[in-house]
């Protein structure tokens, strides 16, 4: 029913939108035979809220899939590389945290796991506002990093890998069964910040989903029990996301992109050094400003790989 409504407003937005623009093509034409200069610049300044229209109706059709509304949970995980590769996914959070700023989401730290020198060996924020998913589903697979290392004495240049998984939130509306014999969980002290009484209990809580060998984790609470019922959720979300990749036949090679977070796998190239660059593999949009896109700048990429994969499905 929902979907149903938004397509019902996306036809009436399209038409709405045609008419506009045919009006102001007549005034035009209009314009341009009586050689009205003031005119013409007024009704080429009025064209810009037109396209911003145009923009924002297009963004819309491209958000329209059965999970886009909710909120996502986005996963980092440290590849090759070692210290370096922990510092990349440090890095890629903060990316993404900031990106979710941008957007006015609220972002929600789930789980960390700290890397041995610096950075990180996984983490996941859970990002909550309109379109989460829709806008992230996309960033999921590997990331590559050029860069001169600060961790290296002798400066030399260095490559790192990180994943990025997104799923949806689930809500209460979809059902997922998960049997109690299909998991196994454990606890375990968190190992991120938390303060003394967080990391001198069994408070985390890792669990594992046996048929498929998916696992999720949560350490954010003070609470075994809210860390556990956070834990479902994620897994809720995972499946979910794997039964919505089934329907789209991908899940294949979904599996295929996770299963080595290395050279050959990545689906965007950053570069600090020697030059600033970053280069996305699949729709070949490039922006000279890295700093910038690490800084949470990726609305490009984002719409770029949304009307790839809209283009790639027909619709």
């Amino acid at each position: 029913m929902q979907q149903r409504v938004r397509l019902e407003e996306a036809i009436k937005g399209a038409r709405d939108l045609e008419q506009a623009l045919a009006d102001h093509i007549e005034l035009v034409t209009l314009a341009e035979s009586e050689g009205d200069e003031e005119l013409l610049g007024q009704l080429t300044q009025e064209l810009e809220p037109l396209q911003a229209t145009a923009r924002q109706r297009r963004l819309a059709t491209l958000l329209n899939g059965e999970a886009d509304e909710n909120d996502c949970y986005l996963s980092v995980n440290a590849g090759a590389g070692g210290t370096e590769a922990q510092d990349w996914a440090m890095i890629l959070l903060r990316m993404y945290s900031r990106w979710g700023e941008t957007q006015s989401y609220k972002t929600e730290l789930l789980d960390e796991s700290p890397g041995e020198e610096a950075g990180l060996k996984s983490a996941t924020l859970r990002l909550s506002g309109s379109r989460a998913y829709g806008w992230l589903k996309t960033e999921t697979g590997v990331h590559r990093l050029v860069r001169i290392s600060p961790f290296d004495s002798q400066s030399r240049r260095h490559t790192s890998f990180a994943s990025v998984t997104v799923t949806p939130v689930v809500d209460d509306t979809i059902e997922i069964e998960i049997l109690d014999k299909d998991l196994r969980i454990d606890t375990y002290r968190a190992s991120g910040a938390g303060g003394q009484h967080v990391n001198r209990t069994d408070s985390a809580v890792r669990m594992t989903h046996l048929p498929t060998g998916i696992t999720v984790q949560c350490q954010n609470d003070r609470s075994q029990h809210r860390n556990r019922a956070q834990a479902m959720d994620m897994l809720r979300a995972r499946l979910y996301e794997l039964e919505l990749k089934q329907r789209e036949d991908a899940a294949q090679a979904q599996a295929n992109a996770r299963s080595d977070i290395a050279w050959g796998n990545q689906i965007r190239s950053y570069v600090l050094q020697p030059y600033q660059m970053v280069k996305d593999l699949r729709t070949s949009i490039e922006v000279g400003n890295a700093t910038g896109v690490l800084d949470g700048n990726i609305g490009v990429f984002l719409e770029g790989a949304l009307a790839a994969r809209a283009g790639e499905s027909g619709s």
